[in-house]
């Protein structure tokens, strides 16, 4: 096994929750992950704290998989897959949670191929008036943004500090825009300087324009995800 491999090896563990399978070592966790919630102790949990309902032997306490809070079975039926908490199958989740977990399927399910499938773009680095046709996609693991042309670069996702998407189209009565490019600004490990990077989509690679701009979507998405991780 090599030391790339080793360092994202994955391990199968139990949890209250559920079964999760997680990194071996943290700093190999995806940047778009969230820790397991602390559960509200049952002791300081006497109703349920959706509908108020009194717990008793028939009525018993349930605890939301990604908040933690206390509910019972009518307020905290579904299960509802977890992926940035790991979890291998489906789990216990609020009305709330589950609404939201179902609309991030979406992303693992689609956009996160998007991302790691890559697309091409004209990168200009920092102020400089020069800028490079290079392939842009997300590092399987998920931790890198890696960009190829005459030139390589690899931004760990965690660095960025800022993502921009650029658009075209809008109007003042809200009129349908297309995202042609994005700025973004990253820190270099060991370096307090923010760097710049801009990204454009070609205007004469009008086979690659749906294919941008669905691409720079699924970034503008991850970059939802990222932020709420680091909130946690």
């Amino acid at each position: 096994m090599s030391g790339c491999e080793a360092r994202d090896a994955k391990k199968l563990v139990r949890s209250p929750s559920g079964l999760r399978m997680v990194p071996e070592h943290r700093s190999a966790r995806s940047p778009f992950g969230l820790d397991e919630p602390h559960w509200v102790p049952d002791k300081e949990c006497p109703r349920c704290m959706q509908c108020d309902t009194k717990f008793d032997f028939i009525t018993r306490k349930h605890h939301c998989r990604r908040c933690g809070k206390c509910f019972c079975d009518k307020c905290c039926s579904k299960k509802v897959p977890l992926p940035r908490m790991c979890f291998v199958d489906p789990v216990r989740q609020c009305a709330e949670c589950a609404l939201i977990s179902q609309k991030e399927t979406e992303f693992y399910d689609k956009q996160l191929k998007v991302l790691m499938n890559g697309a091409t773009f004209f990168v200009t680095l920092g102020t400089s008036d020069k800028s490079e046709l290079m392939v842009c996609r997300l590092s399987n693991n998920q931790r890198y943004l890696v960009l190829d042309g005459d030139s390589h670069y690899e931004i760990e996702i965690i660095q960025i500090s800022t993502v921009q998407i650029l658009t075209e189209g809008f109007t003042p009565g809200g009129g349908n825009t297309r995202a042609i490019g994005m700025v973004l600004q990253y820190k270099v490990p060991g370096s307090e300087e923010l760097m710049q990077m801009k990204f454009t989509a070609g205007e004469d690679f009008s086979c690659n324009k749906k294919l941008s701009a669905s691409w720079l979507a699924a970034m503008h998405k991850a970059t939802k995800l990222l932020y709420e991780s680091r909130d946690q």
